[in-house]
């Protein structure tokens, strides 16, 4: 098969799709095509999240807009369906790879998952078929490892026997369906024609632009924009520390620096978490170690955030001092609101550090299951809250109800959830991460 006769079968919705693993990116990709009007396969090697998904249910507990309305209809009308068995890929004209691609302890990337992806699709490839990796990975991965894994399991050369593109994905959780639909996304084929033949195929359920090129350039693009954003983390990060030490909020000097034009400065906070921003940096600086490049800014953005749970232990000690047999409360285990996705959770961080001075922590999540409960009885005689999490739920609490109940009447907040002037009015005392102001009306 042609790439112009694959195209054909894109164009009438006759090519079938496999989509390998369904996690926060396969799984609405997956739905998104079959919604779309394609035969569409997902595999998952975990049986308990194909039980479910076959069942036309969502394994993803947060707050997805769509997403479990849109699973139960695609899979009631059979265009879509899970299994484990890579074998049933053999009548596949176009592999979608969404595998997880996190780094080792020595910041290296870790491809385990992904050369198992490759090796079982290879061995299972028909001629003609179209493969994309839709993984976020280190910039020369295409060429140095999917590549020649692909030719070598299938037996087959790419542009001959196969193609191969990649397409990374955009998305966030709590708008998975949202992101995947309205954000624009790189297209990298291994040529021209099927870089082209691959904006045909993701037309088909993404509005924004689609934008063709080569495979190193799409791996820079994805790996460049999450460091991008880890870097400004950082840096308003350091600006809160900074505030902290000077006896000011960083709040206000925020809104302030941001009515200048071009000067926009991200919300410091309690830890960055997720699965794209803890790593993606470092598959970016990675990439170069071998051409002995001094990456020195990247380095300090990760380090500065890494610390950020460190920095909330002493947010907590300078209120209460020794923190032995104390009892304190993380609001929040996510790593981002209203999201169910607890990958390098700063609450674990921060939990994990706590436990180390004795503290005893406990926990509550509204949308993680190990961490439901009732939020009041859990502060029963805690010595504080700690806000980590910006859940939505958390804004609704009743702070008098929730004054009654500790040990000490004190609030932290990491993400500057909380109204002071409303909490103040309870008699609580509230610290919040990067305002060491203690000024009103000003």
């Amino acid at each position: 098969m042609s790439l112009l006769e694959l195209r054909s079968k894109i164009e009438d919705k006759t090519a079938r799709i496999a989509v390998v693993g369904l996690g926060y990116v396969g799984l609405p990709v997956a739905a998104l095509f079959a919604k779309a009007g394609f035969d569409v396969l997902g595999i998952e090697i975990r049986q308990d999240r194909v039980d479910c998904i076959n069942s036309g249910l969502s394994p993803i507990e947060g707050n997805e807009p769509g997403l479990s309305e849109l699973i139960r209809s695609v899979v009631s009308s059979k265009a879509f369906r899970a299994t484990p068995d890579f074998t049933l890929t053999r009548d596949r004209h176009i592999i979608l790879i969404n595998v997880e691609t996190p780094v080792t302890e020595e910041h290296m990337p870790e491809y385990q998952a992904l050369r198992s992806a490759v090796k079982s699709i290879g061995e299972n490839l028909i001629k003609g078929a179209l493969v994309i990796v839709e993984s976020t990975i280190m910039p020369g991965t295409m060429e140095h490892i999917v590549l020649p894994l692909l030719e070598e399991t299938s037996g087959m050369k790419c542009g001959q026997g196969f193609f191969l593109g990649n397409c990374p994905e955009r998305v966030m959780p709590g708008k998975l369906i949202d992101n995947l639909q309205n954000m624009s996304r790189v297209v990298g084929g291994d040529s021209a024609v099927a870089a082209s033949v691959m904006k045909d195929l993701y037309r088909h359920i993404v509005r924004a632009d689609l934008d063709a090129t080569d495979w190193i350039t799409a791996e820079l693009v994805k790996t460049v924009e999450n460091s991008y954003r880890d870097v400004q983390i950082a840096f308003a990060n350091e600006v809160a520390i900074i505030c902290e030490a000077l006896g000011a909020d960083v709040w206000r000097v925020r809104d302030l620096v941001r009515k200048s034009p071009g000067r926009e400065m991200l919300k410091p906070g309690a830890g960055v978490g997720g699965h794209c921003i803890p790593k993606d940096p470092w598959l970016l600086a990675s990439s170069v170690r071998e051409s002995h490049v001094n990456i020195r800014l990247i380095p300090a953005a990760r380090e500065v955030n890494l610390l950020m749970p460190a920095h909330m232990l002493n947010l907590i000690r300078k209120s209460l001092g020794n923190l032995n047999e104390k009892k304190i409360l993380l609001l929040g285990y996510a790593y981002l609101e209203n999201s169910d996705d607890i990958r390098n959770s700063p609450a674990e961080s921060l939990r994990i550090l706590l436990s180390k001075e004795g503290a005893q922590v406990a926990i509550h999540d509204p949308f993680v299951r190990e961490f439901f409960g009732d939020l009041y009885q859990m502060a029963m005689d805690c010595y504080a809250v700690v806000l980590v999490t910006a859940h939505t739920e958390y804004n609704q609490i009743d702070f008098k109800k929730l004054k009654g109940l500790l040990k000490q009447p004190l609030l932290i907040d990491g993400r500057h959830l909380w109204d002071s002037s409303q909490i103040q009015e309870t008699g609580l005392e509230l610290v919040t991460l990067g305002d060491a102001s203690r000024s009103e009306g000003l």
